[in-house]
């Protein structure tokens, strides 16, 4: 199978500064709010947070404000 080059968008600059990217985002994320699932989705949080999980999410979140989620900066020991 040959890998075929993707035709650049019509509207200019796509990568790392994604315009439909961003789009699709805004987009998805108005839906979310306006279909009033943001209180179930925080309610499903916090029982996430007091479950089982709740420590291997509050070291993702640490993780991820430490601005290196997957760990890749530093050498395993």
């Amino acid at each position: 199978m040959q890998d075929t080059p993707k035709k650049a968008p019509k509207d200019g600059v796509e990568g790392e500064g994604s315009y439909s990217g961003t789009r699709d985002y805004n987009q998805r994320t108005a839906d979310f709010i306006r279909k009033g699932k943001v209180d179930k989705a925080a309610q499903d949080a916090k029982r996430a947070m007091d479950s089982g999980e709740g420590e291997a999410l509050k070291s993702a979140e640490q993780k991820g404000k430490a601005g290196d989620p997957r760990g890749m900066g530093k050498a395993k020991q």
